[in-house]
């Protein structure tokens, strides 16, 4: 019996160490709501940013309206990546949309912060359930040609296979369903000359609703972009130190 016991209490103590790895796992930080604002109108060109609604991230809940807008533009940090089925703490994409791409492309990205948060989902069955969402038609493509913004100094996700910090700003124009192969584009170092991009091997050609075609801000845009941001690339270094960037060298580091 007093063998049992143990056995049991090891199990117990076992399974609650695992369940707790994987919550500290699932949970991303709060950012300070100053910079995460600041971060994702970043994204924006500084034209559209006053008037425009910022999301912010409860690592607990998922994403709610931390300001309202009034231009229809939309932006928001990002902090998963579901196509790559895992839950990593250091993703950090400021996005923005015009009314037509927040309102198709918002709801996947807030669905999924909001799966990981409910400690409810694996990453896999995370990307398994956008993916079914969107052969099943619940998540459409936008409506009308638009932009989605990515203009702010700094970006870290996935490059291929590794984490990198990207100082690339760039246009997203959606274009669903299309490759480098229909639009005669292709990566190029800096990303000067329009190039596809999708949500990799997840979703077939006939289901590709997130894919873009993008093209990176020139020289000249760019080295301003940074300029501009020197305060926010000095807020995100102290903040976390896999975010500091030297705005004096900054490289392009874009790899597709």
């Amino acid at each position: 019996m007093k063998r049992s016991k143990f056995i049991l209490a090891g199990l117990v103590s076992c399974l609650s160490a695992c369940f707790s790895k994987q919550d500290q796992s699932r949970m991303v930080d709060k950012m300070p709501v100053d910079l995460e604002t600041q971060f994702a109108l970043s994204a924006l060109p500084p034209r559209l940013r006053e008037s425009a609604t910022v999301y912010l991230l409860d690592p607990e809940k998922g994403y709610y309206v931390g300001r309202t807008g009034t231009n229809g533009f939309s932006a928001f940090v990002n902090r998963t990546q579901w196509e790559w089925a895992e839950f990593r703490q250091d993703t950090y994409e400021a996005v923005s949309y015009d009314s037509a791409g927040s309102k198709a492309y918002l709801p996947p990205f807030f669905d999924v912060a909001a799966m990981r948060a409910s400690g409810e989902f694996t990453p896999g069955q995370i990307r398994d359930s956008i993916i079914q969402r969107v052969k099943d038609g619940r998540y459409k493509p936008a409506s009308r040609v638009g932009v989605s913004y990515m203009l702010a100094p700094l970006l870290r996700n996935h490059v291929g296979n590794e984490m990198q910090n990207q100082v690339m700003p760039h246009y997203m124009f959606y274009a669903p369903y299309l490759s480098d192969e229909d639009i005669g584009g292709g990566w190029v170092p800096g990303g000067y000359q329009p190039f596809a991009v999708n949500s990799g091997p997840v979703l077939d050609k006939a289901h590709s609703i997130f894919n873009y075609i993008i093209i990176a801000a020139g020289e000249t845009e760019k080295a301003k972009i940074v300029a501009d941001n020197e305060d926010l690339l000095k807020k995100l270094g102290e903040y976390k130190a896999f975010l500091k960037v030297d705005p004096a060298v900054v490289k392009n580091q874009h790899q597709h």
